[in-house]
């Protein structure tokens, strides 16, 4: 099924200049980028995006977090694009990732850990319907 997903390259991944090695990882699995920007994503914008978790303790380290530097805001598209960028990116904690994964490459902890990416078919629609301003 084609579909589509967000994905986030995090502040710690821009900061570390992994943006182009994992752009390639992510084509090479026949995913496509349909959208991507380059920005400081506001903290207004953060809330809302992690508005699921705001009554947990660490959704300001979230929101701080993604909002610490520039992001790479990106639409990706392809079969079965949920699952398979989420096989990609790998565990969130880098320590538990599998070979081969994004988050095992180029994570530095559960916390910065390089990449978002929707979890659901609704969550992504959620997630590029907040994002969908910064394009």
């Amino acid at each position: 099924m084609n579909e589509k997903t967000l994905c986030i390259i995090k502040p710690d991944a821009v900061a570390n200049n992994y943006v182009e090695e994992i752009n390639e990882m992510i084509s090479s699995k026949d995913l496509i980028i349909l959208n991507s920007v380059k920005t400081n994503i506001s903290k207004e914008i953060a809330e809302n995006f992690y508005a699921e978790h705001s009554k947990k303790p660490f959704f300001n380290d979230l929101v701080d977090f993604i909002t610490s530097g520039p992001a790479i805001v990106q639409i990706l598209q392809g079969e079965s694009c949920i699952s398979n960028y989420r096989d990609l990116m790998g565990a969130t904690n880098p320590a538990e990732a599998k070979e081969g994964t994004i988050r095992k490459k180029y994570a530095e902890s559960t916390s910065k850990n390089a990449v978002h990416g929707s979890d659901s078919k609704d969550s992504a629609e959620r997630e590029i319907e907040i994002m969908s301003s910064l394009f």
